[in-house]
C-alpha cells in the first residue's frame, strides 16, 4: 500500500484533501502537518511514498522543503497543492509529480489519484516480486543489492519526464516524445498530439532524457529515433528526418552526420 503525508496549514483544506484521498484511493495517510519543519523532522525518521505539499506554510515553505527532500536517499514523490499559479516553474524544476491548484476540483483529484496508483502500485509490486525471487535473494547476500534496487528506481524515473502545460505539470513517458526544438532560452517539445514550452535550453532538456533512444541531430533539434519514418538526402550530403504521424522535417547538421549514419546504419 502507498503511504502519504499531507503538509497544509489550512485546516479545512487539509481535511478536504484527506477526505478525497481516503474516498478515491487506497493510499494510507500516515500523518498530517501544518508546519514545514515538523513535516521535515517526521520524514527524517519515516519513509513515505507521497507528500501532498502546500507551498506557503510556516517554518519552511513548500519549495524549500521539497528541495531538501530531493537530497534524501529515497525521496518521496511530491504533489504540490496551492492556490498560487506562479510556483509552477519551481515545481517543474523540482520534478514534482503534479501541481494541483486550490480550490480542489474533485474530478482533477480523482484523476491524479488514479494516475498515482496506476504508476506507483505496479512498481512497488515488481520490486516486491524481485526481492522475493531466488535471484534477488542471492544478490541480496552481496554488497550490491541496495545499489541494484536504487538503479531500478532510477531507471523507472528516467523513463519519464515532466512537461509544463500552463500551470500544470504533465508527467510524460519519454517514449511519447517525438522531438524537441530550441528557441533561444526555451525548448519546444512535441508529442503526437501536443506541444509543450519548456523554460530551459535544449541541452538541459536533453540531460533529462534517457541516453538511448534520443539523438541530438542538430544544435537546435533532438529527435526520438524510434519515431523516424523517413530519412531524405539533403544538400551538402546532409539529411532531413521525417517522423511518423507528424509533418515536421528535422535537419541533420553536417557535424552530426557521421554519428547519425553510424546510429542508423546508413
Amino acid at each position: 500500500m502507498l503511504t502519504a503525508i499531507i503538509v497544509e496549514d489550512e485546516y479545512l483544506a487539509r481535511e478536504e484533501l484527506a477526505y478525497l484521498i481516503r474516498t478515491y484511493s487506497k493510499i494510507d495517510i500516515a500523518a498530517q502537518f501544518e508546519d514545514g519543519l515538523e513535516a521535515f523532522k517526521y520524514l527524517q525518521d519515516h519513509d513515505v511514498d507521497l507528500v501532498f505539499l502546500d507551498i506557503q506554510i510556516p517554518s519552511i515553505d513548500g519549495v524549500m522543503l521539497a528541495k531538501n527532500l530531493r537530497k534524501s536517499s529515497h525521496p518521496p514523490e511530491v504533489i504540490f497543492v496551492t492556490a498560487h499559479k506562479e510556483f509552477a516553474v519551481d515545481a517543474f524544476e523540482l520534478e514534482a509529480f503534479d501541481y494541483i491548484l486550490k480550490p480542489y476540483n474533485e474530478a482533477r483529484i480523482t484523476h491524479l489519484l488514479q494516475k498515482i496508483e496506476a504508476r506507483k502500485v505496479p512498481a512497488l509490486a515488481n520490486l516486491a516480486a524481485n526481492a522475493e525471487s531466488p535471484a534477488a535473494v542471492h544478490a541480496g547476500q552481496g554488497a550490491g543489492s541496495s545499489a541494484t534496487m536504487a538503479d531500478e528506481g532510477m531507471l523507472h524515473r528516467n523513463q519519464m519526464v515532466n512537461l509544463v502545460k500552463g500551470e500544470r505539470i504533465i508527467v510524460t513517458p519519454c517514449a511519447q516524445i517525438y522531438y524537441a526544438e530550441a528557441d533561444e532560452k526555451l525548448t519546444y517539445v512535441y508529442t503526437r498530439d501536443d506541444r509543450f514550452v519548456m523554460p530551459m535550453s535544449i541541452s538541459e532538456f536533453i540531460s533529462r532524457l534517457p541516453t538511448d533512444g534520443f539523438f541530438r541531430c542538430h544544435r537546435s533539434y533532438c529527435v526520438n529515433i524510434n519515431k523516424i519514418r523517413e530519412i531524405v538526402p539533403w544538400f551538402n550530403s546532409t539529411y532531413l528526418i521525417r517522423l511518423h504521424e507528424l509533418s515536421a522535417e528535422i535537419p541533420v547538421s553536417r557535424s552530426n552526420i557521421k554519428a547519425f549514419r553510424q546510429l542508423m546504419r546508413l
